[in-house]
């Protein structure tokens, strides 16, 4: 069980399962984990901005870095008219961020190596932009899916890929962020597991262990700038996609 890679990623319950009109509902390790994410980002964001120093502090740096890292990258993508979106693409990078690096230290649950939390971000995510697009253009807002300058002979397949294309969107959003944390953390356990299993076996297996043991402090390091362009890349793509709803040009 210690060196099982895939037993880090198995949910557990907390407390329950209760049963509320006929569904069962349980407190698990996933939903302790969301709850510690979501804390830790409100912890440190209240005390950044709790001071309000001329000069700041590390914290009160921390926290303006972060803000403007985020506050960039919505107006670069999406311009004055993005500024509405900056909380919702500054609340999903920040929750995606804290949980992967929350993931990095032992014992802790990785919430976004689950797919069914990073799909659900995803398809609320495509689902906004759908609302926001119909809510800005009305109808005209599905010539995303008509290309201006197509031959109308080839048009209809080219429409049938843009639609499956979006699509896919959600898809590949969720699928992206699930596989990445999935697959580094798997790779981490194995070379761990490597380490404890060779220095078990005495003086030659300690020798043996240190290659592994380097291989996993690299993977360490890697891992952690996984987990920060992940969110980046979530965060990213969440402003490319709005501003597919905010601009209808192709």
């Amino acid at each position: 069980m210690a060196n099982d890679p895939i037993h880090q990623f198995q949910i557990k319950d907390l407390a329950g399962p209760f049963h509320v009109g006929g569904l069962e509902i349980s407190f698990t390790n996933s939903a302790l984990f969301m709850g510690i994410a979501v804390a830790t980002v409100t912890g440190i964001l209240l005390a950044a901005a709790g001071r309000g120093a001329l000069v700041p502090g590390r914290l009160q740096t921390l926290g303006e870095v972060w803000y403007e890292f985020v506050h960039n990258m919505v107006k670069n993508v999406l311009g004055p008219e993005g500024k509405p979106f900056f909380p919702l693409v500054f609340s999903l990078f920040s929750f995606v961020l804290v949980a992967n690096m929350l993931g990095m230290f032992p014992y802790f649950f990785t919430v976004t190596s689950h797919v069914v939390v990073t799909a659900s971000l995803a398809v609320f995510v495509v689902g906004l932009v759908v609302v926001v697009g119909i809510a800005k253009h009305g109808l005209g807002w599905f010539k995303l899916f008509v290309p201006s300058g197509v031959p109308m002979v080839i048009l209809p397949f080219i429409s049938l890929i843009e639609i499956i294309s979006f699509l896919s969107r959600p898809v590949s959003l969720g699928l992206r962020l699930f596989g990445n944390m999935l697959a580094g953390h798997i790779v981490l356990k194995v070379f761990s597991g490597f380490v404890v299993s060779l220095g078990a076996l005495g003086i030659g297996g300690i020798i043996g262990s240190v290659a592994p043991l380097g291989m996993a402090v690299a993977l360490t390091a890697l891992e952690f700038l996984v987990a920060f362009l992940q969110a980046f890349v979530f965060a990213i793509l969440t402003c490319v996609y709005l501003n597919d709803a905010l601009h209808t040009h192709h």
